[in-house]
């Protein structure tokens, strides 16, 4: 802790404050304090009960993705308030986890929108990676329903899960254009040229 300590920089804290995150550490030195460490499952659980964000996100880096439980998993996530812990633990431990299928399923009738966010996420990967057995017209369906009302973090998962319905599954393209079109969500996000 006295380490990421004094790799806390005001000035990263700022940026990150911008995009509701609250730690001042450097993302590149942060993950260089992981290569480090190495993999350490009992120091990355100790770090995660701290609820600081930097240990946080060194406990994601450090930690062995298929150590946790169903109900572990369950927990960090609700308790994974800050965008980037958020992110990274969904990313990098929750869809490494034998688990996902099971809490993408859970997860997307949650009533907590941070938490049903982490849902959207598993399900963007099962649209990517696995689509078998999805029921890619009811995720459309529940998109067009619910995303233009959805709070932020929830907004954007779905919308992400609309784009790639339509980027990967050309029989769903048409609709998810029309959807998409429609909605008009994130339509004023700022994106670079081209």
């Amino acid at each position: 802790m006295a380490e990421l300590a004094a790799l806390a920089d005001p000035k990263v804290r700022e940026v990150n404050e911008k995009h509701g995150d609250d730690h001042g550490v450097n993302l590149g030195r942060l993950r260089a304090v992981a290569k480090r460490l190495k993999t350490q499952q009992d120091l990355a659980c100790r770090l995660w009960e701290t609820d600081d964000t930097a240990a946080r996100l060194l406990a994601i880096l450090i930690c062995r993705p298929k150590a946790f439980e169903r109900d572990e998993l369950d927990t960090m996530v609700r308790a994974a308030r800050t965008p980037k812990v958020h992110d990274w633990l969904v990313n990098y431990v929750v869809k490494k986890s034998r688990h996902a299928e099971e809490l993408r399923l859970a997860w997307l009738a949650d009533p907590d929108p941070v938490v049903a966010s982490a849902g959207w996420a598993l399900t963007i990967e099962r649209v990517a990676k696995q689509p078998d057995g999805l029921d890619l017209a009811g995720l459309l369906d529940v998109i067009e329903a619910e995303m233009k009302d959805a709070p932020d973090r929830l907004q954007w998962a779905m919308n992400h899960c609309l784009a790639l319905i339509g980027i990967e599954h050309v029989g769903h393209r048409a609709r998810a254009i029309d959807i998409g079109e429609r909605l008009e969500v994130l339509k004023d996000y700022p994106t670079p040229p081209n």
